[in-house]
């Protein structure tokens, strides 16, 4: 046996397929020497009948306590993603050798990736289905935190194999069957990237039967208009002693070798001998990464791959229709191989359950590039069940501290720049600088104001989790998962579903206070967000407590809170009164609220006047935001009380 920096390889040559006393198609390395480690692929069929329950409720666990935000990110954060961070294009590269260089002649089979650890035993199954290459390796970067809440098994076609596209859908819909057969009540995953995409998409339209969930990396459904497709003829007449080159004309084609060279320059500003000692590194891994791929795509083997698109193409694009799986497609702005972006729309205009997440920067391989979380763009999308149906609730899973690192990152301007205040009461009554007086353990209700635009919630949620170790699980407004006709880009709430937003309902407020979670509750909702002029600080509650015989059935303890501020930061000069006068404007408003969940439909009054809009602002600086917790109020023993009042009323 020997080892990897990344893995450890088993000795066996033979076959060894096991998952759970069930048998998968997969074979492992032979034994390698010392000296030929680096060159060999950090994968093992792996076998587990542990579990890892995981913690759904509103704790975050295994992190260190810390009063600034960026100080607890860092450390954590750093050792928490060395393992994914050291991978690179090269690497994966290097290892796809070692697994071409068994030089068999098949059959693709399945294999699962050491790193992946042992997930709940409820947890779906997903299966990998490669690129172009074909190697498998394509979520070398993921395998770790998908192998958290996911069985993953990834397909291989070694490299002389030349099974034909329509073999390999079969292939994989067997798996597919089998798997459903053994789990009726599980959803079966299938990412692909370029031609796995299509293998994906004909075995979804093959199978309509199948709870299936799609992801879709960059899918080569649009071979046809891609700058492939030329290549193709002069490949088929071209002597076979050109053929060598091909690879290399076609690593230009990806960007990949300029994306080597240049992710140096982009890491930042650093001192002038370390960046020229990098981009030496990185011009040596590019000639390294030239060779090596030239040997995992020999002309002969790249000629057959192409035709192969070709055929998979034609065969998913003739079956679209009979696609009914849910879909979530991930699209390059930069791919230079196919027009990714535009054939992401296309694919959302057709598929009746589809999604697309837009990646301006980033190049054909996506899932190899820095800064794209697989897992993260998951649970962004609520594309994460374990059951028939999604539940909001349990079918969460906490950020990691990288992943709340890069969330709150990308809003940290609005903590800087509102400076907030935060101020608890105690249980004596008296007021503390701080969140001292916020209970440690759940079930807790905090019952709150929203400030114009809901800007409030932002540094509320990260104050919790940087001071006190605490998720809040927002009850949010169904159009933040739905979307309205398309009239509102649900992509953009994808950060508020990562930290544990669900649509508001009784059913999820019951099971979020079942799991003792910290949850934050807004009776104005929408009204109160979006006010209209002159309406600074106004609430729009309803007049009945909806919540509070909730959560007396639970024993909540419920936390009135207020905040200031958002509205000596801006003033409203366009609302939605005034958008309502102008015609085209108007026809825009209804037609997003025809497509939308309507709230409160039985409430007379402005409360129930919940109609989204974007209002014009004019900024007023400066300002600072203040919270101020109120007192917790116990409602252990209250249930009795509240039905014997009802019973008399």
């Amino acid at each position: 046996m020997a080892a990897t920096g990344a893995g450890v390889l088993s000795a066996a040559s033979s076959f060894s397929p096991l998952r759970h006393g069930r048998l998968i198609h997969a074979q492992l390395q032979p034994k390698v020497s010392v000296a030929a480690r680096e060159s060999v692929p950090a994968t093992v069929l792996q076998s587990s009948t542990t579990t890892n329950g995981g913690s759904h409720n509103g704790r975050l666990e295994k992190r260190s306590e810390a009063t600034r935000v960026g100080q607890k990110y860092d450390s954590v954060a750093k050792s928490e993603g060395e393992s994914s961070s050291s991978f690179g294009l090269k690497d994966y590269y290097e290892q796809s050798i070692g697994m071409m260089r068994s030089n068999d002649g098949g059959p693709p089979r399945w294999f699962s990736p050491l790193e992946c650890g042992a997930p709940s035993s409820d947890s779906p199954l997903l299966l990998f289905l490669p690129g172009f290459d074909g190697v498998g390796l394509g979520l070398m970067l993921h395998h770790q935190r998908l192998g958290e809440i996911f069985y993953l098994w990834c397909l291989h076609i070694p490299i002389t194999d030349r099974t034909p596209f329509t073999e390999l859908v079969k292939l994989i819909e067997r798996t597919v069957r089998s798997e459903n057969h053994r789990s009726p009540s599980r959803p079966i995953y299938l990412v692909g990237e370029s031609l796995g995409g299509c293998l994906a998409l004909a075995v979804a339209a093959r199978n309509p039967d199948i709870d299936l969930m799609l992801i879709l990396a960059n899918p080569a459904t649009c071979f046809s208009k891609s700058q492939l497709q030329p290549i193709l003829p002069f490949l088929e007449i071209m002597p076979e002693q050109l053929h060598f080159g091909m690879p290399y004309l076609l690593s230009l084609l990806t960007g990949a070798p300029l994306r080597m060279v240049t992710a140096t320059v982009e890491k930042g500003l650093l001192p002038l001998q370390q960046t020229v000692g990098e981009l030496s590194k990185a011009i040596i891994d590019l000639s390294s990464y030239l060779s090596v791929l030239a040997e995992v795509l020999p002309g002969d083997t790249l000629l057959w791959k192409l035709q192969m698109l070709r055929s998979a193409s034609a065969y998913a694009n003739s079956r679209l229709h009979a696609v009914k799986a849910r879909t979530l497609i991930l699209s390059s702005g930069k791919d230079q191989l196919l027009p990714s972006q535009e054939e992401g729309e296309r694919l959302c205009r057709i598929l009746p359950k589809c999604e697309i997440r837009k990646f301006s920067d980033s190049n054909h391989a996506i899932l190899l590039e820095d800064g794209v979380d697989l897992v993260t763009i998951i649970k962004g999308s609520s594309f994460y069940r374990r059951a028939k149906v999604l539940d909001y609730a349990s079918d969460y899973f906490p950020p990691s501290p990288s992943e709340f690192k890069k969330l709150y990152e990308s809003c940290r301007w609005i903590e800087v720049a509102t400076a907030p205040v935060m101020l608890s009461t105690l249980e004596n009554g008296k007021i503390v600088k701080g969140l001292a007086g916020i209970p440690s353990k759940g079930p807790v209700l905090f019952v709150g104001y929203h400030m114009l635009l809901g800007l409030e919630v932002i540094p509320l949620v990260s104050r919790f989790w940087a001071e006190r170790n605490i998720l809040l699980r927002g009850i949010a407004h169904p159009m933040l998962f739905e979307g309205s006709n398309g009239t509102i880009d649900v992509s953009a709430y994808d950060t508020i579903r990562v930290m544990g937003a669900v649509p508001v309902s009784g059913s999820n407020l019951y099971k979020l206070l079942s799991l003792n979670s910290h949850v934050l509750l807004y009776p104005g909702g929408v009204r109160e967000a979006l006010h209209r002029k002159g309406e600074e600080y106004k609430l729009f509650w309803p007049e009945r407590s909806e919540f509070v015989r909730m959560a007396a059935r639970f024993g909540a303890t419920i936390i009135p809170f207020g905040a200031v501020g958002e509205d000596d930061l801006a003033q409203v000069v366009f609302d939605y009164e005034d958008q309502m006068k102008i015609p085209f404007l108007k026809d825009e408003l209804e037609k997003m609220r025809e497509g939308i969940v309507t709230l409160r439909t039985t409430t007379d009054g402005e409360i129930g006047n919940q109609d989204p809009h974007f209002p014009l602002l004019l900024p007023k600086l400066p300002g600072r935001f203040y919270y101020l917790f109120g007192r917790p109020i116990e409602t252990e023993g209250m249930e009795a009380g509240i039905k014997g009042q009802r019973e008399n009323t």
